[in-house]
């Protein structure tokens, strides 16, 4: 069922995303207002600062709450509207724009104000990472551990707003000299642990922008499609971001594609970091679970 919504848009907007970014979203909140829409817009100051402020937004009952930035951005409104009925748009701003391309919402601002405006709900079914002191992370398109959350975890941020995807290739690079590539093992459903390198937690075929490395997956889905990787070391990481383009990384020697509701990952000695959209989000152990409640999402009407 399609809605029109055209009053009470929130949009929660990254300031430190830079000027080009900034020129996005004018050109969106103009084409918003244009149209009939009053947009609030909130600037976050600090780290999980738009979780908060969709959480408040939630609870004052706002319809509808928009990211615009990319997916990290995305995960944090997404964590702080889960359970509250509120929609979740999407203004992509972001490096790679996993999701928008998962979902089909166009990267032009005036286009993506539309979807805002005219497009149809779907429910989003993120993944939850859950810590064993407690903490816990929303994600809406991936986790990953080992190589690549090295790679995220290294990312200098003046460096990325100034050379965009460039500062991913620059630290991948780097990485491929510093890490020790310490091995790890995944559970799949409470079963038994096995010996992996490497592992992708995915809630969509896309991978680092519109490269498809996990066929099948559908974040409109409960569930998760898991990548995992048993080739250790530089040269198998090399391999992995060659195949990118070509999107066969699931096809490579020792990868292996599996479906699973909840994911477990320890380490087996050194501990892997991990990352979640692109962001930092910590060390192993953790395990991956559904989100029990899904969140309503804009999508295109076609």
């Amino acid at each position: 069922m399609s809605r029109v919504y055209r009053h009470d848009v929130l949009v929660i907007f990254n300031p430190v995303a830079g000027g080009a970014r900034r020129r996005y979203l004018t050109r969106a909140l103009s084409a918003l207002r244009a149209a009939g829409a009053t947009v609030e817009l909130a600037e976050t100051a600090h780290a999980g600062h738009a979780r908060a402020i969709a959480a408040e937004a939630a609870q004052r009952g706002a319809r509808l709450v928009v990211a615009a930035g990319g997916d990290g951005t995305v995960a944090e409104v997404a964590a702080g509207l889960r359970g509250s009925g509120a929609v979740l748009g999407l203004l992509p701003l972001g490096t790679a724009n996993v999701l928008a391309h998962e979902l089909g919402v166009p990267l032009r601002p005036e286009k993506a104000a539309a979807v805002l405006l005219h497009g149809r709900q779907v429910m989003l079914h993120p993944g939850l990472a859950l810590w064993e002191d407690g903490r816990e992370r929303l994600f809406v398109q991936m986790l990953g551990a080992g190589f690549d959350a090295a790679v995220v975890r290294g990312i200098d941020p003046a460096e990325k707003r100034r050379l965009g995807r460039g500062a991913y290739l620059l630290e991948s690079l780097r990485q491929l000299r510093r890490y020790d590539f310490p091995t790890m093992a995944l559970a799949l459903d409470g079963g038994t642990f096995q010996p992996a390198a490497n592992v992708i937690i995915s809630k969509g075929r896309y991978y680092a922008g519109r490269y498809r490395c996990l066929p099948g997956a559908d974040p409109l889905q409960p569930g998760f499609a898991v990548l995992r990787f048993t080739r250790a070391g530089a040269f198998n990481a090399m391999l992995a971001g060659l195949s990118l383009p070509l999107h066969l990384m699931h096809r490579l020697p020792g990868a292996s594609l599996l479906r699973a509701d909840s994911v477990a990952l320890r380490a087996e000695g050194p501990v892997p970091p991990a990352q979640a959209d692109g962001d930092f989000a910590g060390l192993l152990p953790l395990r991956v679970e559904n989100v029990p409640q899904p969140i309503p999402f804009l999508v295109p009407r076609d």
